[in-house]
């Protein structure tokens, strides 16, 4: 099977299995993840941290973010064409749903200092054992990532921890993964 393939089966079946947890029950097993990352000292350190504005199917980042957001510096991704822009959380107030993928973005200014981020969370379809992550194929954060020394955490429900997720050369490795 060749590899586009095999991430698309992979895809599919977490997609399946997504459907068996209610909400509730994927915000509790997301509060469990963040409890993790708020333990760790490089998260206490950090003064610049990017995360992302969740999908209902992805792990919860919203209460986090909010908890967060007048404590540190929080910037989250925006989609522009093939890319993703930075841009500072201010507040849900300065939220805009999204084109791309409906989902909320900030409406601000260009966060452009990427070598000052210090932590980003990385939300994937699947990860594996060996750091590998598997996104939703448009490379958004493959692009972003390979150019950063920010420690990346990949962020994933237990399910979708996989013995091994396939992966080609433009994938990029996680430093740390955390599950519930």
């Amino acid at each position: 099977m060749m590899i586009n393939e095999e991430k698309k089966a992979v895809r599919k079946q977490i997609r399946e299995k997504k459907k068996d947890y209610s909400l509730e029950e994927k915000k509790e097993k997301s509060r469990l993840i963040f409890d993790q990352i708020e333990k760790l000292s490089a998260f206490r350190k950090t003064k610049i941290i990017m995360a992302y504005w969740s999908m209902v199917d992805e792990v919860f980042t919203h209460d986090f973010i909010q908890k967060y957001q007048n404590e540190k510096k929080i910037i989250l991704p925006v989609v522009e064409g093939d890319n993703l822009k930075l841009k500072v959380f201010t507040g849900l107030s300065n939220m805009k749903i999204s084109k791309s993928f409906g989902i909320g973005e900030p409406d601000g200014k260009l966060f452009e200092q990427t070598d000052k981020i210090d932590i980003i969370i990385v939300p994937g379809v699947a990860f594996d054992k060996s750091l590998n992550r598997l996104g939703r194929g448009k490379a958004y954060y493959d692009k972003l990532l390979k150019n950063t020394k920010a420690l990346k955490i990949g962020v994933c429900f237990d399910f979708q921890m996989l013995e091994s997720v396939p992966v080609d050369e433009y994938d990029v490795k996680m430093d740390l993964i955390i599950t519930n």
